[in-house]
């Protein structure tokens, strides 16, 4: 299944990637030979630890290869509304939120990147800068305006 990027954010990708492999996973396997050194490995927390880490990490290397692996590179179209990689200003329920809208891999609500493939991620691909519209969440209605699109 294809993914969508900008060309700077396959790039970070691409550089997350060989962070990953060249740096973290060496650093993951010495502390496992660390921990293993403890002796005793059906109790050693450390042990445990590091291996659930090393999975989580080898989980990530797989998602980011994939990710590189179907990724297509789209450039913006002036004046197509909000499309991947715009970031925007929108009035959410009269409040000024920013955001910026990425690839799934990249999203982090936390950071206000909202992925192209979420429900209001999809809802905002297409909309231009003045639009009105009410946005559902939890059977609560909002009213969300495009102040700006960039």
């Amino acid at each position: 299944m294809p993914q969508y990027f900008t060309k700077e954010s396959l790039q970070k990708i691409k550089e997350e990637l060989n962070f990953l492999k060249n740096v973290e996973i060496k650093r993951i396997t010495k502390l496992i030979k660390e921990a293993a050194a403890f002796g005793d490995l059906k109790e050693n927390a450390a042990y445990h630890d590091a291996r659930n880490a090393k999975s989580l990490l080898l989980g990530r290397i797989e998602q980011l290869e994939v990710a590189i692996n179907e990724g297509i590179i789209v450039e913006k179209q002036a004046d197509n509304g909000i499309q991947i990689g715009s970031e925007i200003m929108i009035l959410f329920n009269g409040e000024k939120e920013e955001y910026k809208i990425v690839s799934p891999i990249v999203s982090d609500v936390l950071k206000n990147k909202i992925s192209y493939e979420s429900p209001f991620g999809k809802h905002l691909i297409g909309k231009k800068s003045g639009e009105e519209f009410n946005y559902e969440i939890n059977g609560k209605k909002n009213k969300i305006k495009i102040l700006e699109v960039k």
